[in-house]
């Protein structure tokens, strides 16, 4: 409840930062930062699957009551990636005066010198971001998945605050609104990691002296496969924003994101009430509660037709919610409102499926599924956007796609696992 009570207020801010946003940066400006934001995305996988070999980890030391385990685990993860972000920051941080932004993300040359500078700051910001988020980890793995929904909330609503305070008093910069906004998250990240390790988590609080190498080698063993998969989907799913800049332009990114933003509230209202599951399945594998997972399986599949049915909902809603959303500072054709409502219906079909398999850690034949479809999707998406009618929204048609195989696979592995009738690559 309090995860419903968090992310709805966050998806209400966030709804009203974008035309906010818009009417500050105006149109090319704002498709340039979605842009720079869906580029940096790629780079999250730096964390090289610690974030997620971490949450199983810990859930299992948890679940299995070793203190001592669980903060081993703790202090390795935060150390070694401190260590992989600091060498991420240099290299980031230096290429990035060598290398012309403009022409990178397809913008006016007028805004050459503030990408000059914002760059550089806003690769800082991730690399901070990426180590002081482990805390969101630990808490979704303690069954905490409300606290990840009030950072999300308090970042969303600060975020706002900010930009209704830049309309009030500066001028239009994207270099003023990409630097506030990749810091603010960092530091109420670095906040939240205060608080906790005062308080709650005292006992687990990150010291070097605990870093060992096993540790790492049981974290990173699983964390590796996590990895692979996680920079698949940054791949499939974040390149479609750099895609459209290319083949268009920066103003057509604004009303695919548009969609994809309205369309992710059922992935959302979904998802908060998935988040705890992960760790839940973890934990009642461990203690072989199969019982527990039948039902949980079958409450999530009626919530996952409920969803589904939202999005449908959404379709015959959505030029009266975008009228009232953003006006007619944008359009958005039906045919990308559709595309956009296909893919997120299929996403929510397979997430629960997808969980159980994370929270077993069985996910070798979800990463060769994933790899096989980034690999597919920027070739795919060029193909229908050059040689087919389809405009923009053959972007989105190319990635739905692509995750059909692992939309079919996922529940067959979850019903090949608790039938115990998993060989070969189905139960690794």
């Amino acid at each position: 409840m309090l995860s419903l009570l968090y992310r709805g207020g966050s998806i209400f801010a966030t709804f009203l930062l974008v035309p906010l946003s818009i009417r500050f940066l105006d149109t090319e400006n704002y498709g340039v930062w979605l842009t720079i934001s869906s580029f940096i995305a790629w780079f999250s996988f730096f964390d090289v699957g610690l974030g997620n070999g971490l949450r199983n980890k810990f859930a299992e030391a948890k679940a299995k009551g070793d203190l001592e385990l669980a903060k081993g685990f703790v202090s390795t993860a935060y150390y070694s990636l401190g260590l992989i972000c600091l060498g991420l920051f240099c290299v980031t941080v230096l290429g990035s005066f060598f290398i012309d932004w403009t022409t990178i993300f397809n913008a006016s040359p007028s805004l050459k010198g503030q990408l000059q500078i914002l760059m550089p700051i806003v690769f800082g910001c991730l690399s901070l971001q990426l180590i002081a988020k482990l805390i969101a980890t630990i808490y979704t793995a303690d069954q905490k998945p409300s606290v990840e929904g009030k950072i999300s909330l308090i970042t969303s609503a600060s975020s706002l605050i900010l930009i209704w305070i830049l309309t009030q008093t500066a001028t239009n910069s994207l270099l003023l609104f990409g630097s506030l906004f990749s810091l603010l998250p960092v530091l109420i990240l670095l906040l939240f990691n205060v608080y906790a390790f005062s308080n709650r988590y005292k006992m687990y609080k990150p010291n070097i002296l605990l870093w060992k190498k096993i540790y790492f080698n049981e974290i990173f063993g699983l964390g590796a496969t996590f990895f692979i998969i996680q920079f698949a989907v940054i791949i499939l799913f974040s390149t479609d924003n750099f895609i459209i800049t290319q083949l268009f332009n920066p103003q057509e990114v604004v009303p695919y994101n548009i969609a994809q933003k309205y369309f992710s509230i059922s992935l959302m209202v979904f998802n908060m009430l998935l988040t705890p599951y992960w760790s839940g399945f973890t934990d009642a594998y461990t203690k072989s509660d199969f019982l527990w997972i039948k039902s949980s399986m079958k409450n999530l599949s009626k919530f996952s037709f409920g969803s589904m049915l939202l999005t449908f909902l959404m379709v015959l809603l959505a030029p009266i919610f975008y009228k009232f959303w953003i006006g007619d500072l944008v359009t958005i054709p039906f045919e990308l409102t559709l595309s956009m409502a296909v893919f997120f219906m299929i996403c929510i079909f397979y997430s629960p499926y997808n969980a159980f398999i994370n929270g077993l850690g069985k996910v070798r034949i979800q990463m060769y599924t994933l790899v096989g479809a980034a690999i597919l999707n920027i070739p795919l998406s060029i193909i229908l956007v050059k040689y087919t009618p389809l405009g923009v929204e053959g972007v989105i048609i190319a990635t739905i796609i692509c995750i059909i195989p692992h939309a079919i696979i996922c529940p067959l592995q979850y019903s090949k696992l608790m039938r115990n009738r998993t060989l070969g690559i189905w139960n690794k």
